[in-house]
């Protein structure tokens, strides 16, 4: 049994700062690496981040452009997504997934990820 919990979201101004974090519990010890991924109203679930368990490798979605930083802390479970300066278009639901498929690289796909949290709204103002 693996759960996956979500907090942090809520309302941000553009060009302020928010904090995801990511609490994972169960079967964790399968894990080989956490993504944050977002959906937006009519839009289809994309890769925003992720990391491998051991925090060795991340990977970001292009259109970031640097202002998003994916961390864990795999002796607590927990992966964050730091989000500095968030747009307006980046409000969605953010959900924290764990893939348990060992792979070369940091998977992008959501189809690579087994396991799923709740989702946490993001809302950015302008």
């Amino acid at each position: 049994q693996v759960q996956l919990v979500e907090s942090g979201g809520g309302l941000v101004q553009a060009g302020d700062s928010l904090r995801l974090s990511c609490a994972a519990s169960g079967r964790t010890f399968g894990f080989v690496s956490m993504g944050w991924f977002r959906q937006a109203p009519g839009k289809e679930r994309e890769f925003v981040a992720g990391i491998t368990w051991n925090g060795h490798r991340t990977s970001y979605a292009a259109s970031l452009k640097g202002r998003f930083t994916i961390s864990g802390d795999n002796a607590k479970d927990t992966v964050s997504l730091l989000m500095i300066n968030p747009k307006p278009e980046e409000t969605a639901v953010y959900y924290c997934a764990a893939a348990s498929e060992l792979r070369s690289t940091v998977p992008t796909n959501r189809n690579d990820y087994s396991y799923w949290g709740q989702g946490t709204q993001v809302t950015v103002s302008s």
